[in-house]
Parts: structure tokens; C-alpha cells; sequence
């Protein structure tokens, strides 16, 4: 089983950055696939990165391509998301998870989630 733990959320402007942190508990994390999703006010929850289970390969949604980098750093048991050049329309509520068979975009996917972080981006 896996615990998550997310942080580094907080108010940013426009145009500024983050870099929110997901902690995970358990001896097999170097075996999940993880992801980050977010969620607005009133909207669904979205996919937003994914990363596998050795980091060798990615995938991102298009509306934060080039502009967010996930990454993992196994003997620390965190995932990354790195966001830059952050917009109005980032404010959401994100969320990691880790899913055992992939990093794909489908919540479904994932067995287990953290609680999320707020991320506030101001206009």
C-alpha cells in the first residue's frame, strides 16, 4: 500500500512559478507509475502528468505542455511537478496519485491518492 502526501501548494502570480511535492510511504513506490491531476472549482478532475516507474518516459496534457516537468526521485519517495509560467486557469486543487500498471491519463488508473495542495495563480 501506498500513502501520498502532497505539498508546496500556495498563491502565485501570473507568469510566476511552483513546484509542488508529493511524498509517498511504502517499500514498492519505485514500482508505480505516479501521476498529478487537478481539480477547479466546478469542473472535473483533470490529468495533468504522468511519469513511469523508472521516469524514463513522460506525458503531459496538452494545456500545460512546456510549461510543467514531473519527475521522481526514488530514494526519496517523491514525485515533482514543476510548473512555470503559471496561469490563471492552473488554479485547481492537485492531486497525486499512483497507479501500479501505468501513467496514463485516466484516473481510474491510479490505486491511490493524496489528499491534494491548493495552487492559486492570481491575474
Amino acid at each position: 500500500q501506498v500513502q501520498l502526501v502532497e505539498s508546496g501548494g500556495g498563491l502565485v502570480q501570473a507568469g510566476g512559478s511552483l513546484r509542488v511535492s508529493c511524498a509517498a510511504s511504502g517499500r514498492t513506490f519505485s514500482s508505480y507509475g505516479m501521476g498529478w491531476f487537478r481539480q477547479a472549482p466546478g469542473k472535473e478532475r483533470e490529468f495533468v502528468a504522468g511519469i513511469n516507474w523508472n521516469g524514463g518516459s513522460t506525458r503531459y496534457a496538452d494545456s500545460v505542455k512546456g510549461r510543467f516537468t514531473i519527475s521522481r526521485d526514488d530514494a526519496k519517495k517523491t514525485v515533482y511537478l514543476q510548473m512555470n509560467s503559471l496561469k490563471p486557469e492552473d488554479t485547481a486543487v492537485y492531486y497525486c496519485a499512483a497507479s501500479r500498471t501505468g501513467y496514463g491519463s485516466s484516473f481510474g488508473g491510479y490505486a491511490y491518492w493524496g489528499q491534494g495542495t491548493q495552487v492559486t495563480v492570481s491575474s
